[in-house]
């Protein structure tokens, strides 16, 4: 169920994050599919021969339907927001949890994933079109056990919050309900 968003004011920057299997992505593509007619989904998963994951890949997109233009893109997210080739309406980026899990997986360092996330934010602020971002909440969970673990767990509740405030509206969902929680 989509929230009553009234009036869009665009260009929208929009941050939609919640649990694994909430719900966040389907909440994301809905949103943009009723609001938006020229969309690129901007993938962060990149297929890798993994079988169980390309299943997940072909899910979400028939999920999405026609109508979507896929961009693949693990780790130059900016880039590709700032060149918009296409001249979109609005890109959906799902999402930046992966991103960061790939960044990690080419050992990028602290300050360098930082930087990224810096220049991330400010490509979204700066946008002259709209910006849906989905992300993962992992701080609700235990406390990772491995050092790895716990870095990753901090890096992405650090981006979260740079991403949030970037952006002028924020959405929690749980259990396939949005809760408006900024704009």
């Amino acid at each position: 169920m989509m929230e009553n968003t009234g009036a869009i004011q665009l260009p929208i920057k929009k941050l939609v994050i919640g649990g694994c299997r909430s719900g966040k992505s389907r909440y994301a593509e809905q949103w943009v599919a009723e609001n938006f007619s020229d969309k690129v989904f901007v993938a962060t998963l990149e297929a890798r021969n993994d079988a169980e994951m390309d299943q997940r890949i072909a899910l979400h997109l028939q999920s999405r339907g026609t109508g979507w233009l896929t961009v693949e893109e693990p780790l130059a997210l900016a880039g590709v927001l700032e060149k918009n080739a296409t001249g979109a309406e609005v890109f959906l980026v799902d999402c930046l949890t992966m991103w960061l899990t790939n960044m990690m997986m080419q050992d990028f360092s602290d300050e360098k994933i930082q930087a990224q996330v810096a220049r991330l934010c400010e490509t979204v602020i700066d946008l002259s079109v709209s910006v849906v971002l989905v992300a993962n909440e992992v701080g609700l969970g235990i406390v990772p056990e491995s050092p790895l673990g716990r870095c990753f767990r901090d890096l992405a509740g650090w981006t979260n919050q740079q991403m949030a405030r970037a952006c002028q509206q924020v959405v929690f969902v749980a259990a396939g309900l949005p809760l408006r929680l900024k704009g």
